[in-house]
């Protein structure tokens, strides 16, 4: 299930649930607020369920230790994990609102399609990939439907950022060529400009660079390591690096988004995510 995504998941929905303005208005509904984290609890913990449900025969000869091909789990026992799971998560955000659910299905689909179908294509997998997070970070943002209407370029900029992360696993157990490393660094940077930008529109430059900069700093360190040594080991490192990084892209809208109260929330989330990290598997 990768725990440690799982909390990356919970900040998408909390950063959402900020750029909605939610959180600012006259009285917070918390109850709301926990259904749609139940929702992304659900509904990531049941993709990548599928995702080792997909590739059982591939991991059989690549990945032999994660856990069905190595008998820790029988199939039909994550095929049931994995439905609970998707089910959970719909159901979750349902008990919210029509338009929540709706959204949550569409992740749910999303995420199926990449792990059977569209995985292993050079592009439209990262995009599809893409698509499930920002469709993620949405489902925050739909506590408040109207507000969908002004979130969408954010959501893009979520897509762009995990389709770098997809570009750059590519290489994660046989290595890699330089060229998608470069192009991995070249969306980051892209990503973080079109950051600084709504920050400097919003005159939050500040105190957005407070987690900008942390951000910036831990997902390139590792990547500039890859790309000097483009071996599987260290492109799994910047592939790890850049998923746990998006609790600080998500608390550094939040900041832009005038809450240094939830920002500094969803950073306690960081370290819940690494701990995790190191005792159970990321990529």
């Amino acid at each position: 299930m990768r725990p440690a995504n799982i909390v990356t998941s919970v900040a998408d929905v909390l950063a959402g649930i900020t750029i909605s303005g939610y959180i600012f208005g006259p009285e917070i509904d918390f109850l709301a607020i926990i259904l749609l984290c139940l929702s992304t609890i659900g509904l990531y913990g049941g993709g990548i369920v599928f995702n080792d449900v997909f590739d059982f025969e591939l991991d059989k000869i690549e990945r032999p230790e994660r856990a069905i091909p190595s008998g820790a789990v029988k199939l039909s026992e994550a095929i049931v994990l994995g439905l609970f799971l998707l089910v959970f998560g719909i159901a979750s955000a349902f008990l919210y609102s029509m338009l929540s659910g709706i959204i949550a299905i569409l992740i749910a689909v999303c995420a199926l399609v990449y792990n059977k179908f569209s995985k292993h294509h050079p592009f439209i997998g990262p995009l599809n990939m893409g698509i499930c997070r920002g469709l993620n970070l949405l489902l925050g943002v739909s506590i408040i439907a109207y507000s969908l209407n002004n979130s969408y370029i954010i959501a893009v900029v979520h897509l762009i950022y995990i389709f770098s992360i997809t570009i750059i696993s590519r290489g994660e157990v046989h290595g890699s060529n330089k060229n998608k490393l470069f192009l991995g660094a070249f969306l980051y940077a892209l990503v973080i400009g079109v950051m600084l930008f709504f920050a400097w529109q919003k005159e939050q430059i500040l105190l957005a660079l407070i987690f900008i900069v942390p951000f910036a700093w831990m997902i390139f360190r590792p990547l500039f390591r890859a790309i000097q040594e483009p071996i599987g080991k260290n492109i799994g490192l910047a592939v790890k690096a850049g998923v746990i990084s998006l609790i600080l892209m998500d608390a550094a809208w939040a900041a832009v988004f005038g809450s240094l109260g939830l920002a500094f929330f969803i950073v306690i989330l960081l370290p819940l995510s690494i701990w995790l990290s190191k005792r159970f598997a990321v990529t």
